[in-house]
């Protein structure tokens, strides 16, 4: 299964023109970096990868629709994904959107 392009378009409409930005096919997925780190992605395997503060992890998994993701079965810690049934409109998507970028923006750039 290829990413949802249309998902892709619309976070890349909400990120917006930032002169951080980079996009980059992985995981089967198209990823938005910001300096260097991945802050979300549409996912090859539907809906979106998400990466927040690991320290905040759970409490987004206890109160949204979120679930923890893992690679090759095991926990990524500040990773979460979310289904496209829960990225609809880009009410639901932006705060996501916001989530990734800002904790990217929050890491030292990458060299």
């Amino acid at each position: 299964m290829g990413y949802d392009q249309e998902l892709a378009d619309r976070i890349r409409r909400l990120i917006g023109s930032d002169p951080d930005l980079t996009e980059k096919k992985m995981f089967g997925g198209l990823a938005f970096l910001i300096a260097g780190h991945m802050a979300i992605s549409a996912s090859g395997q539907g809906g979106a990868m998400v990466r927040v503060d690991p320290g905040q992890s759970d409490a987004l998994v206890a109160t949204t629709s979120a679930s923890p993701a893992q690679m090759r079965g095991r926990p990524m810690p500040g990773w979460l994904r979310v289904s496209s049934a829960d990225l609809r409109t880009d009410d639901q998507l932006t705060p996501w959107v916001e989530r990734g970028t800002g904790y990217a923006r929050s890491l030292p750039p990458k060299n």
